[in-house]
């Protein structure tokens, strides 16, 4: 895949992040950087990191639990260590960090 492409499907799917941020009810704060880098806080001061890397066309979220790092595929933004999806993943996440359940509608998964 090429640079130009790559781009243009992560920062559809930042704006999807973006957007279910903005409509989830849960307690944190967050901010779209330069970049393309979305900061997640939390009550508590942690944090996730969510950006895309160009040089490995993915898009690698920081968190407490660990590093993820998604290529795109027809299935949506998948795990190259696991398989799992970027949602099921940063869900998984923002609940662990937040201490409550978090459920965010990216659209077509």
């Amino acid at each position: 895949m090429d640079e130009s492409r790559f781009n243009q499907l992560a920062d559809e799917m930042l704006v999807r992040i973006e957007e279910a941020l903005a409509a989830c009810e849960a307690d944190f704060d967050f901010e779209l950087k330069a970049g393309g880098v979305i900061e997640i806080e939390f009550s508590d001061g942690g944090k996730i990191i969510i950006n895309r890397h160009t040089a490995a066309r993915e898009i690698w979220i920081a968190a407490r639990s660990g590093g993820f790092h998604f290529k795109p595929e027809s299935d949506g933004w998948v795990s190259g260590r696991d398989g799992s999806l970027l949602q099921t993943v940063l869900e998984r996440c923002m609940s662990e960090q937040a201490g409550e359940a978090i459920t965010l509608d990216l659209g077509r998964r």
